[in-house]
């Protein structure tokens, strides 16, 4: 299965390098990348893995986004870095994405499914559940029902069914996907959070965590760590602290076990992005790109 990499609109959030770990000590705003997979099908047609932000929060940001966090991650606004467009720039069509695989459905990581009008939707139904109830303040400022045009495609899984991979119970095979491709309950960030496993990469299986984590550090096997505005924003946005640091815990433990088997990246590194992309951030995918893994399935 052929997997490429998008940076799907990257946000600069306040906090500089207490939010990046990586950006000057003077700056004021650091920068996340919003880590998006496409994935070839063996039977035609694409998956997309998570949209980033899309075109209409391009073009009218102010309806589609929460004031609050438009301010708090100040998007990078181009229309080029879309997921549609670079689907496009890949010498694809919209219409070819015939899947979305959503990590959960907070506004930067679903910003893109209007653009996608053939896509099925999959996502675990207690992130479906716990988005449209948006009970807290934060959960109206994250879950934007403006962005989810596209409901009666959803396609949605519970979380107590499933197969064990690499020791994640109830992970989920999709209807209409093949095997090499499963979502796998990852609650915490959200109750209804998921990673998504593809069999591609630089090793057998690729895990895209979305955002059980943010930073590369906290996978350190021997010291994680975190930026601390990047860990303070983490816990500003948890659901479940107790699954959310148990899940973290889980995946360096898949790392130590099956590091040479599976690869995982989160949604918002930007140097894991850059590692499996093998291209800037900032700079879309084209059909030159270098960061293309074609994996036999």
């Amino acid at each position: 299965m052929r997997l490429h990499h998008l940076n799907c609109i990257s946000t600069c959030p306040a906090g500089g390098r207490m939010m990046d770990g990586r950006s000057p000590f003077w700056a004021w705003r650091g920068r996340l990348c919003c880590h998006c997979v496409l994935a070839e099908l063996p039977q035609g047609g694409l998956a997309l893995i998570d949209t980033g932000l899309g075109l209409r929060d391009v073009h009218d940001p102010r309806s589609r986004l929460s004031a609050f966090f438009l301010a708090l991650v100040k998007p990078e606004w181009r229309e080029a870095m879309t997921a549609v467009r670079q689907v496009e720039a890949l010498g694809f069509r919209a219409d070819d994405v015939r899947h979305i695989v959503l990590t959960h459905l907070d506004f930067d990581h679903a910003g893109g499914l209007d653009d996608f009008p053939r896509a099925t939707i999959h996502l675990l139904r207690a992130e479906r559940d716990v988005a449209l109830a948006r009970r807290s303040w934060m959960d109206r400022q994250r879950f934007r029902p403006q962005q989810w045009s596209s409901r009666q495609r959803w396609r949605m899984y519970p979380d107590t069914q499933g197969e064990d991979w690499y020791g994640f119970k109830r992970a989920r095979p999709l209807e209409g996907l093949p095997p090499d491709i499963a979502l796998v309950p990852l609650p915490g960030h959200t109750m209804g959070h998921a990673g998504v496993a593809l069999r591609g990469g630089p090793t057998d299986w690729l895990l895209q965590a979305g955002d059980a984590y943010f930073h590369s550090r906290e996978m350190d096997l021997d010291s994680p760590g975190c930026p601390p505005g990047l860990r303070f924003y983490q816990w500003m946005l948890e659901h479940d602290r107790g699954a959310r640091l148990g899940n973290q815990q889980r995946l360096r433990e898949l790392l130590r076990r099956h590091g040479g088997e599976v690869a995982v990246c989160s949604g918002h590194d930007v140097e894991e992005f850059e590692q499996l992309a093998l291209h800037a951030a900032d700079t879309p995918a084209t059909r030159a790109e270098d960061g293309v893994r074609d994996v036999p399935v």
